[in-house]
């Protein structure tokens, strides 16, 4: 399928009807609507003891599936305020808004993530959260191309480099290159009731 202009990303995106691609600050995004999840770990082959990352355009998108205590939502909020957007996954335990899709042999817990990328944010307050992970066949290197992304996924829904370029001029008019993407996953880091685990250390040095 060749790439499509935003407005039809955007309605399958809202609709949950296709699989979407697009850029983040760390690697491309694979993504859907929460409840129809289950497609991720189709197309990727991807093992569901893997759960997958909520993505927001705003953190204040993303509270509503996650629950703790008055103390515990404050010190979460703190570390978002430091973080947020960037490379960093907080893994919280999950509301009951939350599609057990999204983890289906742990759906206690929810990862979620801000991007520090222009376009994804953009995109995502469009749609509100999607269930998301890296753009790649289980157990291969992430995809960072598009040419390799509709190689290799042709029924996921990408966007055309002219839509690209001009929502980067749009959102980023400053700025005379574009934001590309580290390559780097997102550090992830997981609370434990006590503290903080880290699950995976990524783009973000954690100092939590």
């Amino acid at each position: 399928m060749p790439p499509v202009s935003l407005t039809k990303l955007i309605h399958a995106a809202q609709l949950g009807t296709d699989l979407v691609s697009f850029p983040t600050d760390t690697v491309p995004a694979l993504a859907i609507q929460p409840d129809r999840a289950a497609r991720i770990f189709e197309a990727k082959q991807r093992s569901q003891t893997k759960p997958l990352i909520l993505m927001g355009g705003d953190i204040a998108d993303l509270w509503a599936y996650v629950k703790g205590s008055e103390a515990e939502l404050a010190l979460w909020q703190q570390v978002a305020a430091q973080y947020f957007p960037g490379a960093l996954t907080l893994v919280l335990p999950a509301s009951d808004r939350v599609p057990p899709e999204m983890n289906p042999t742990n759906p206690s817990t929810i990862g979620i993530r801000v991007p520090d990328h222009p376009i994804a944010r953009h995109i995502l307050s469009l749609t509100q959260p999607l269930a998301t992970t890296s753009i790649n066949r289980s157990g291969e290197p992430p995809l960072e191309t598009i040419e390799d992304i509709n190689q290799q996924f042709p029924d996921v829904l990408t966007l055309q480099p002219s839509e690209l370029n001009q929502l980067e001029q749009t959102l980023s008019p400053s700025k005379k290159t574009p934001k590309l993407s580290s390559g780097v996953p997102s550090t992830v880091v997981k609370w434990t009731g006590q503290g903080w685990e880290v699950l995976r250390q990524g783009g973000v040095a954690w100092k939590g």
